[in-house]
């Protein structure tokens, strides 16, 4: 079970999030296109590694927070705000 440090409430167990999503994703913009949006909705990386996610806190403040973590060990190594960024370490 993955432990994530709320910034507001403290580390709590993943039972209280729900994860979003890649949080590094960007929508296209509304002349974009179809193909760009096709893109968008279906074409999605799977890394293998660090990534940031967006995770929300349901069982807890709600907030949205982006979540570094290691996709094969499943590592949390940040937390931040929505409003906050996180930097992907190199390998």
């Amino acid at each position: 079970m993955l432990r994530i440090p709320c910034p507001h409430c403290g580390a709590r167990d993943e039972v209280e999030f729900t994860y979003r999503g890649d949080a590094t994703v960007t929508r296209p913009a509304p002349d974009a296109g179809v193909d760009a949006f096709h893109d968008y909705l279906y074409l999605r990386r799977n890394p293998r590694g660090w990534q940031v996610e967006w995770w929300q806190h349901n069982g807890g403040c709600r907030a949205f927070l982006k979540v570094l973590r290691h996709t094969v060990t499943h590592e949390v190594r940040g937390v931040a705000t929505a409003t906050e960024t996180l930097e992907v370490p190199e390998a």
